[in-house]
């Protein structure tokens, strides 16, 4: 396995409660390039392509560039010619060929399917979640244990966090829990207080109490707190490897996106969620409201 001790040696600290950044997520990006290998590349990735499903799903549903994220894999031209590509598979394209993930080939192909359909409902189909699942079923088999665990526990909050809104607001958890993985079926199928999971989810309990919580922030604040002491327990015996290089990675991720978060915008995320989850809408922002007064 590769080391990286010049990188590693060179970093800052960083804790989650920095207000400054020294590196942001797109310039380290380009700092890692000339520097890893071309497998440990790949592995990093990965992270990136969180970024790439958001710029795919927007142009999917849009037609357009706008609000493109820079901090993806594919420009905005690679995204443009591979859902041309896969929109038309009949149609004779100059553009080079698909070289991106099977998941994302996968989704694209589905999306145009269901649109194709007379009488779609497409208000019925969750595509982001259905994109989170392909996602993480490929990304969990990237080869590296370490990044593998992080997509799976990154899978189990996501699922559990939805099965408890499905809970309290009487939902199908059939339609929101995302993934096929032993959490993701457990929670789909038992309904007592722990999905079951006791056995097999180690922080089952602590994900319950932060579900509970009303406020957004804190309840947000605390998913990454828990993310980062996984992230500090992960990485005990792994430095100056790409497994140090990757975590510092996820750490920084989750400072950028606390700097740029304002109430206003947990607001709108607050909206976005409760009209995802079709119910309970004006019951919930009000109580939110009155909890951020």
């Amino acid at each position: 396995m590769s080391k990286y001790y010049c990188l590693i040696a060179g970093l800052p600290d960083i804790t989650l409660d920095d207000t400054k950044l020294t590196y942001s997520v797109a310039e380290f990006k380009e700092e890692l390039d000339p520097i890893l290998t071309k497998r440990d590349k790949m592995l990093v990735r990965w992270f990136f392509f969180q970024y790439d499903n958001a710029n795919f799903l927007s142009y999917l549903k849009t037609s357009s560039s706008t609000g493109f994220d820079a901090r993806g894999i594919f420009p905005a031209e690679k995204i443009k010619s591979t859902c041309d590509i896969l929109k038309n598979p009949k149609k004779k394209s100059k553009s080079p060929k698909i070289t991106v993930p099977k998941y994302f080939v996968e989704f694209i192909k589905g999306y145009y399917a269901h649109l194709n359909e007379e009488d779609a409902p497409e208000k019925n189909i969750l595509w982001d979640d259905k994109f989170s699942s392909l996602y993480y079923n490929e990304a969990m088999s990237c080869g590296n244990d370490f990044l593998s665990s992080w997509f799976e526990l990154n899978l189990n909050i996501g699922n559990v966090m939805a099965a408890q809104n499905c809970r309290e607001h009487g939902l199908d958890r059939d339609e929101y829990i995302v993934g096929n993985n032993e959490v993701a079926k457990q929670l789909r199928m038992y309904g007592t207080r722990d999905f079951n999971t006791e056995n097999s989810l180690e922080y089952i309990i602590d994900l319950l109490q932060i579900a509970e919580e009303k406020d957004l922030f804190l309840r947000e604040r605390r998913l990454d707190v828990l993310r980062w002491n996984w992230l500090e327990d992960n990485i005990l015996y792994k430095t100056f490897d790409i497994v140090s290089v990757l975590a510092y990675l996820l750490r920084l991720e989750m400072i950028e996106r606390w700097i740029g978060l304002s109430k206003i915008r947990g607001e709108e995320t607050f909206r976005g969620l409760v009209s995802n989850m079709k119910r309970g809408s004006s019951e919930s922002l009000e109580k939110f409201k009155e909890n951020n007064k």
